[in-house]
């Protein structure tokens, strides 16, 4: 009988660890690369670094530049930006020329639909089904049953940097319905 301990057809016990070792590595990472698209998906980007808000941008998605901002729009304007969750958001301009520390989200607490700034009746007024707010976003006239969502509206280096506004609502002295 021979011994089987020192024959070299019996592979070495290190040899045996090292070559399971690697088949489950390359069997984990194939594994683990192969459900990283599926985890990215489920997992929502987040919306600016830091903390410091949401740099708002015009309708071709560049960032809007206040001081080149300001010389186009004129006290009591408001226009559309992207803003928080990329929804519309209106950049609201100040009676001295300034950009207000609010904005106003453009969507309708009804439906949905986009709200456009009526400059004549100096309202938001809802196309979809007649909702009207007035030139804060304070609901006015029904059917829809709330104000408008605010943000808070910083100017940071050239820049209007929008962020999510948790405290009261200046304009019924409530808290927010949308925070």
């Amino acid at each position: 009988m021979t011994q089987l301990s020192g024959s070299s057809d019996v592979p070495d016990l290190g040899r045996r660890n090292f070559l399971n070792l690697l088949w489950v590595g390359t069997a984990a990472g194939t594994a683990l690369g192969g459900l990283y698209p599926v985890i990215k998906y489920f997992i929502p980007p987040s919306s600016g670094g830091g903390g410091g808000g949401v740099i708002a941008k015009d309708a071709l998605g560049n960032d809007i530049i206040v001081s080149e901002y300001l010389t186009t729009h004129g006290a009591g304007d408001r226009s559309l930006a992207q803003g928080l969750k990329g929804d519309p958001t209106y950049i609201v301009i100040e009676g001295d020329g300034t950009i207000a520390n609010y904005g106003v989200n453009a969507i309708c607490t009804h439906l949905g639909c986009v709200v456009p700034w009526n400059t004549a009746e100096n309202k938001f007024m809802c196309p979809c089904h007649g909702s009207q707010y007035d030139e804060t976003g304070k609901v006015v006239r029904g059917p829809a049953p709330l104000s408008l969502a605010l943000a808070h509206a910083d100017v940071t280096d050239d820049n209007v940097s929008f962020t999510e506004w948790t405290e009261t609502d200046f304009r019924t002295d409530e808290d927010p319905w949308w925070a």
